[in-house]
């Protein structure tokens, strides 16, 4: 279970330096620095606009952690997508800003997880806990 911590943890700080490098790279302005009307909730925020590092983050964590716990997979995506809406919401991005910060954040763990498994040697694999059956 810590090393689905430390993979998570990798996977959220790569996708977030990944995304303030592409934010530096792009430029564009948020939303309320271009749309006058309605005026947003938040207005006092660093950086430009794409792509959104909390949906890169919030992504990155989803899909790692739920590699690991698949059952609360539906609940981790829900929970990422929240975060992503949340941006939009009170007016500090734009909706292609999310949607491309969660692929961002997808990928990256999606390759660190791939990365990983592969790299892991097959004897390392979990084993059950059950006890084996006899006859």
């Amino acid at each position: 279970m810590f090393a689905a911590l430390g993979v998570a943890a990798v996977c959220v700080w790569s996708s977030d330096l990944i995304a303030l490098g592409i934010k530096a790279a792009t430029n564009r302005p948020r939303p309320f620095e271009d749309i006058a009307e309605p005026g947003p909730l938040i207005t006092a925020t660093v950086g430009s606009s794409l792509p959104s590092g909390h949906a890169a983050t919030s992504f990155a964590g989803a899909v790692v952690l739920a590699t690991v716990v698949r059952r609360a997979a539906p609940a981790l995506f829900v929970l990422a997508a929240a975060i992503a809406f949340s941006r939009v919401y009170v007016g500090v991005h734009y909706p292609s800003d999310v949607l491309a910060g969660a692929a961002l954040g997808s990928l990256v763990a999606l390759v660190v997880v791939t990365v990983r498994s592969r790299l892991r040697p097959s004897g390392d694999r979990p084993r059950s806990r059950a006890r084996p059956r006899r006859g």
